[in-house]
């Protein structure tokens, strides 16, 4: 049997998207302002754009119905709202776009102390993942709305702090540094994957809600969580992997750039 498609509209949805946008747009256009150095080109306002349209495909299109039926759709909303909309929200933002706000976040980050530190966006990360995909916290959430917003509030705030961590464009005290990415990331993946592994070879089904719902395109609850789990392993696999050769090829670009300006200084 066919899912039937849905869209879910929510106007506090739509209206942050709006918001989102109308501050973004306003800070690129600032950026862009001649005599301003390295002006975010429309790559960024893409980045940007693409990071929107993944907010409304987790939460407006028919996405955010299915997922209440259907686990392997609800695993893919997580993943949406907890790695791909911060990735492209934070690689859409410069120095240029961050400026009128960069010394307010360094600030914030001094006085956050071990809060702002890498390990513990890491384990922020790994123990959020954990603690949804408890049984009695996942069926929670599916059951009363309020704590759903929660549970997807968790997600967009972890993914955020964690990738913050390595793709921000501002140099921080306690930003990751040097092979430090490589740990960061192969550490989560690990963590991270080793629960995806779980569910992908669970012998029977974890959740009671998805045990007492629609069963669409003939999948049973138990195969449904398996394909969950491959799920969440794969794309934590592909989106580990593409974030570190990113960060290798901009890492090799800074110490290019540094050599050249050494090597300038040097013939001064």
């Amino acid at each position: 049997m066919p899912p039937p498609i849905v869209w879910s509209p929510d106007p506090t949805v739509l209206a942050g998207v709006i918001a989102l946008s109308l501050v973004y747009v306003a800070g690129w256009r600032r950026a862009r302002r001649p005599g301003e150095p390295h002006p975010p080109g429309y790559g960024r306002l893409a980045l940007f754009a693409a990071s929107m349209a993944s907010v409304l495909a987790a939460l407006v299109s028919p996405i955010d119905d299915l997922s209440d039926d259907v686990l392997a759709i609800h695993m893919v909303q997580h993943l949406l709202l907890l790695d791909l909309v911060p990735i492209l929200m934070i690689l859409s933002l410069t120095k240029g776009i961050l400026r009128p706000v960069a010394r307010s976040l360094n600030v914030l980050e001094r006085r956050a102390g071990v809060l702002a530190h890498p390990a513990f966006a890491l384990l922020l990360y790994v123990a959020i993942m954990y603690l949804w995909h408890v049984p009695a916290m996942y069926d929670l959430a599916l059951e009363h709305s309020g704590v759903h917003v929660l549970e997807h509030l968790c997600f967009a705030a972890a993914g955020t702090l964690y990738w913050w961590q390595v793709l921000s464009p501002l140099r921080g005290r306690m930003r990751v540094a040097g092979m430090g990415p490589v740990v960061y990331m192969v550490s989560t993946k690990l963590l991270v994957g080793m629960l995806g592994v779980i569910l992908a070879f669970a012998p029977a089904s974890f959740y009671s809600w998805y045990q007492h719902h629609p069963h669409y395109w003939g999948l049973s609850a138990r195969v449904d969580e398996n394909i969950a789990g491959l799920v969440m392993a794969l794309e934590q696999s592909i989106v580990m992997g593409i974030a570190l050769t990113y960060l290798v090829v901009r890492m090799l670009s800074e110490s290019e750039r540094e050599a050249q300006r050494a090597e300038r200084y040097g013939l001064a």
